[in-house]
Order: structure tokens, then sequence, then C-alpha cells
């Protein structure tokens, strides 16, 4: 193995791959455990592996390892991974600790670990980088960094003391919103709900969107009223609506009227309709224009970064007003539509005339089969007066036909999911929780 001392920081995202170069997963983050007087020992990685599931990969499975890439020797269990205890996460559970200096000299926050090998496939913790508190009043004042080795400091935590989650969100800061959901997920529950605390209010409305009813539930409790308004107003309408609807209907009033009028408004429409029903799963914010809108215009309208590509698929076109609900509906332009014309052309004139709207009461399944009979990815829907209330996008009927704990579901045969072992040291599955040899 490549004997070198990496950061784990800088391993985060990793691809992991096997000994012929095919690609295995990503790695999350690295598992020690703690020795009475030596360093703490790496017992492996935890990787994440396609279909978004995080496995255990031995330490000793490893043929080498570095902040580019980690080779395996191709034996890898498919059983989804769970922390056993003694077992401490570096990146969720270490980064962010407090330490103090052993001489005496103050205290400290770790930053980073880096991890070194002691032996053909042992790993152990071999320094840390931490940082001092800052000595300046400015506000953008740091405090000096420096390497320390393990036995220089200890870990200082007062009972019932909140460990800084400031460097664990730093460290996942590039991480997708369904990434991050599905790594807070795999965080022990008080680690899981001091990191979604600490998360900027935008950031933690798209965590939440990912994440089951039951989780998004516990986290919002655990925040004030005026946070968790915050929260919802920058969620999109249909999840705020799914997630109030899980609440007592006390505090669900109470949130929306904390919550921005406008925001508020389009969360109670929701509210009012069957949850089975396009109303129901419809987002109320598509884009909408007027027939006389160019093909410029609309281009520039769905190139916007924070659009969701399903409702970047196409723009609804109405008669004034814009906002939802709208004048008359008079029709969709699909985006492959668009680029087929010169930017001049009006969208009035491109409207495809066999997709028809469905209405607000219009059952959940029937959505469904039309999204599927004509190859859509959203579908308009219009009230009883025929004016745009809101779309009903693939992703929402995807939320609604999964099983309600599907984020968190193993696919049913892992060995489906993996190819069979050969001489060349192609990927196998390993009956039990963790496979392989030297694991402990």
């Amino acid at each position: 193995m490549t004997s070198t001392r990496v950061f784990v920081a800088r391993l985060a995202g990793t691809t992991v791959f096997d000994p012929v170069g095919d690609r295995v997963g990503k790695v999350r983050d690295v598992l020690v455990v703690y020795r009475k007087s030596d360093p703490p020992r790496v017992v492996g990685l935890i990787v994440e592996i396609p279909g978004k599931r995080r496995v255990f990969l031995s330490i000793g499975r490893v043929t080498s390892i570095s902040s580019g890439q980690i080779i395996t020797s191709g034996i890898i269990n498919m059983r989804r991974f769970e922390q056993r205890g003694g077992e401490v996460r570096v990146i969720a559970e270490l980064l962010g600790r407090k330490v103090v200096f052993a001489d005496g000299t103050g205290e400290a926050t770790i930053e980073d670990v880096a991890i070194e090998e002691t032996g053909t496939g042992d790993w152990a913790v071999s320094q840390l980088f931490v940082r001092k508190p800052k000595t300046g009043a400015s506000p953008f004042a740091k405090g000096a960094t420096t390497f320390v080795a393990w036995n220089e400091v200890r870990e200082k935590q007062k009972r019932g003391e909140a460990q800084s989650a400031e460097q664990l969100i730093a460290t996942y800061s590039e991480l997708k919103p369904a990434d991050l959901a599905n790594t807070l997920l795999d965080l022990p529950q008080e680690r899981m709900l001091e990191v979604a605390e600490e998360l900027p209010d935008d950031r933690l409305a798209d965590v939440l969107e990912e994440m089951p009813e039951s989780e998004q539930v516990q986290i919002l409790a655990k925040l004030d009223d005026d946070r968790a308004a915050d929260v919802l107003d920058q969620m999109q309408p249909d999840d705020a609506a799914d997630l109030i609807a899980q609440l007592s209907d006390e505090r669900g009033e109470h949130l929306l009227e904390l919550m921005e009028p406008e925001e508020a408004e389009d969360v109670r429409m929701l509210l009012s309709y069957n949850p089975d029903t396009a109303g129901g799963l419809m987002t109320t914010e598509p884009i909408i224009v007027s027939a006389d809108a160019t093909v410029a215009e609309g281009l520039a309208l769905i190139r916007r970064h924070e659009l969701a590509p399903a409702l970047g698929a196409a723009v609804c076109v109405t008669l004034p007003p814009y906002e939802p609900p709208t004048g008359r509906f008079l029709g969709v332009v699909h985006f492959q539509r668009m680029l087929r014309y010169p930017p001049h052309v009006r969208l009035g004139t491109l409207l495809d005339p066999g997709l028809e709207p469905v209405t607000a009461d219009t059952s959940a399944a029937e959505v469904s089969r039309i999204l599927a009979s004509y190859n859509l990815v959203s579908v308009p829907v219009v009230d009883d007066k025929h004016r745009l209330v809101g779309v009903v996008t693939i992703d929402d009927i995807l939320d609604y036909l999964l099983p309600d704990d599907w984020r968190s579901q193993d696919e049913d045969d892992p060995v489906k999911h993996a190819e069979p072992s050969d001489e060349t040291g192609s990927i196998r599955v390993v009956n039990g929780r963790r496979g392989g040899s030297g694991t402990r």
C-alpha cells in the first residue's frame, strides 16, 4: 500500500476504484476507534455506492489511499452501513470538536485529521490540524492554526455542550441537496439535528425537501418558530405544504402567520386540496409568460440557475395576470420547440396543441397516466375558470408513487447490483454486515 499521510477532509468525495479501474463509489467518511494510549485506529471507510447507499469498506481491503483516488482489493460488502458502538466518524463527529493542549497553553478546534499507514493494512490518526481562538477584535480575524500530535491534546466537551458543526458543514458544502440529506440521515440523531440547525436557511430548505417527512418534522421541531418560518419561506410551496400538513394545526397555523404573506398564500391554497389530487401535488411556481413574449425571453427565463430542471422543461402561456391563479390558460411551449425557432418568434404561435391541462381535482393516478402516456415531465393544472394554478412535475409524481421510506430502503437483492468475483479482483458481495478479513 502506498504509504503517505492523508487528510480526511480532503478524502470526502474521493472516487474508489477496484483493481481493474472500475468505479465503485465515493468516500463519505473515515471510521476510527479509540485506544487507551495510542492514537485512534482507522477501521475502514464509509463509501457511497450507486443508489445513494452507504456501505463499509474495511481498511484491510484498501490497497492504495491518497487524496486523489482509492484502490480496493475488489471485495466489498454491499449491505447498508450501520455504525457500531465505539466507532467514531471523523468528518461527522470529530471535525469541529474542541480540544485543550496537554501543556496547558489553551484550547483549539479540530479542522482536519491526518491519517497515516503504520503497518501493512494498518492506518491510524497521526496528526490533528487545529485552529486556536482568534485574538483580534476584527470580525474577519481568525485564530492561528497548527499541527499537533494526538497525545498533545485532549478533547474538551462540557456535559450537554453541543459540538461545533461549522467544520462539518464546510466539508459538505459542495454536496447536492439530495446527497447532503442522505449524509445527515446517516449521522447519529443528535449530530444530525445539530448540523441541521447550523445550516443557512436556503440550504436547510433544500435539504428538508429531500428528507422523509418524519425527519423533516423532527428537525423543524428543534427550530424556534421564527427560524422555522424563514426556512419554510425558502422551500418550494408544495414541499412546505406537505411539511406543514404533518404538524399540529396550532403550530402549522402559527408558522403560516409568520411566513411571508405571498409564500403563505401559496401554501394555504395547496393545503386546501386533497393530497392525492393534482392540486395537492402541484407546485405553484411555474414559468409563466404572455403570448407576446419571444423565444429569446422564454429561453432566458428557463436558463436561471436556481430553476429545477422539470420546471424549466416548458413555459406556460396565459392571459394576464401572470401569477397563479393567472388569467385564462392558453397553452404550453416546450423548451425543445423554442430551440428550433429564431429568437424573435412569439411564444403564442408555438403552443403545443396536443397537451391539455388537468383540473386541480384530477386524481394523482390520472396525472401519472398522462405523464407516462405522453412522455411528459410536467402537466399544467387549471381551476374551474381555466386559470393556471400550478403544474405537476415528474418528481412530484415520483414522490407520490414511491413508498414513504424509499429514501432509506435498500435494493431488494444486493447481489443483483454487484459483479461476481474472479481472478482479476472484481467486486463480489460478502455475506454479513461487513466483509473480508482484517476487519477487526
